[in-house]
C-alpha cells in the first residue's frame, strides 16, 4: 500500500486524465453512495475509468461506478467523480485522495463533495439533504491524516488552516438554490470515520455528544487535502438512514443505495442552482 503519492505520480495520472478528454473544468463534484445518477446529467461527456489511469485507485464498492465523467452542466464546464475512494477499500490516505490532487493539477478550483451519512441529529429523517458547516476529523485525529509524511510545497502550505473549511459564498448559494427549489435544507457538522463497519449505538451517542448532526466513512480526508490546495469547498450529505443510538434497528448498505433515489433529485437542483450563480461569483 503506497503511503505517500510523489507529485510525479500525480502529474502522470493528471496528464492521462487531459488526454482522454478537450474538456478543461474548473469545477469538480464527488458522487456518493447511491448519488452516481447525477452524472447522467452532465452534457457532451466524456467518460475516463478510473482504471484508464496510471497510478489510480479503483473503487471497488457497491454503489460507486469508478470513473469521471468530464462536460457541461449548467453552463459550466465540469469533472464529475462517479464514485468515490475509501480508506475502508484497504487503500491508503494518499489514494483516497489522490483524485483531489489530480484535480488540483488540472485546474480544478471549486470542490462540490457528496455523500450518503447516518442522520446523528434526532430530527433528521431518511431522504434529507443536510449542507455541511463543518466536520469532525475522527480519522485525523487518530493519526490518519491525509497531509502525513512529506508537504506537497507546490501545493499548499505545511500547515493548513480548516477554521473555514467549507465557502460561506458557497454555502450561501447552496442555501438559496435549496430554497428556490423547495429543498428543505438540514445544517449541520459531518463526522468522519474509518468504517467499514456501521456505528454501534454508544459510538452513535458518543458523536452526537460531541456535536455531530451527521456521520459517514468518507469525505473529511479529501475536504482537507482540498483546502491544502486552495480550492474553495461546498459538501453536502444526503440522510440515508437514521442513526441507531438505542439498537432498535439495523443498517444495511442496501438502505443507503435505496435512499439514494429519493436524495439524489434534491442534491441535483442545489448543485444545478450553485453552479448557475456562481457564474456571477
Amino acid at each position: 500500500m503506497q503511503m505517500y503519492i510523489p507529485l510525479a505520480q500525480i502529474d502522470e495520472a493528471a496528464q492521462a486524465l487531459l488526454r482522454k478528454t478537450l474538456h478543461r473544468p474548473r469545477v469538480a463534484v464527488i458522487l456518493g453512495s447511491g448519488l452516481n445518477d447525477l452524472a447522467d446529467s452532465v452534457q457532451k461527456a466524456d467518460r475516463i475509468p478510473y482504471s484508464d489511469l496510471p497510478n489510480f485507485p479503483v473503487s471497488t464498492v457497491q454503489g460507486h461506478a469508478g470513473c469521471f465523467v468530464a462536460g457541461e452542466l449548467e453552463g459550466r464546464t465540469v469533472l464529475v467523480m462517479q464514485g468515490r475512494i475509501h480508506y475502508y477499500e484497504g487503500y491508503s490516505m494518499g489514494q483516497v485522495t489522490l483524485p483531489v490532487r489530480v484535480m488540483q493539477r488540472i485546474g480544478v478550483e471549486t470542490l462540490i463533495v457528496t455523500n450518503a451519512a447516518g442522520g446523528v441529529h434526532p430530527d433528521f429523517q431518511p431522504g434529507d439533504v443536510m449542507l455541511i458547516t463543518d466536520n469532525l476529523n475522527l480519522m485525523g485525529m487518530s493519526g490518519l491524516n491525509p497531509l502525513m509524511g512529506p508537504n506537497l510545497d507546490e501545493i499548499g502550505p505545511r500547515f493548513p488552516d480548516m477554521s473555514q473549511a467549507y465557502d460561506q459564498v458557497l454555502c450561501d448559494l447552496a442555501r438559496h438554490a435549496a430554497k428556490e427549489n423547495g429543498v428543505p435544507l438540514r445544517e449541520g457538522v459531518y463526522a468522519g470515520l474509518s468504517g467499514p463497519s456501521f456505528e454501534s449505538p454508544a459510538d452513535l451517542r458518543f458523536l452526537r455528544l460531541a456535536g455531530a448532526d451527521a456521520v459517514g466513512m468518507s469525505t473529511v480526508p479529501e475536504v482537507i487535502v482540498a483546502r491544502h490546495g486552495g480550492m474553495r469547498v461546498l459538501g453536502l450529505s444526503g440522510i440515508s438512514n437514521k442513526a441507531n443510538l438505542d439498537g432498535s434497528t439495523i443498517t444495511t448498505h442496501a438502505e443507503v443505495i435505496e435512499a439514494g433515489k429519493i436524495i439524489t433529485p434534491k442534491v441535483e437542483k442545489i448543485i444545478r442552482g450553485v453552479l448557475r450563480t456562481m457564474q456571477a461569483v
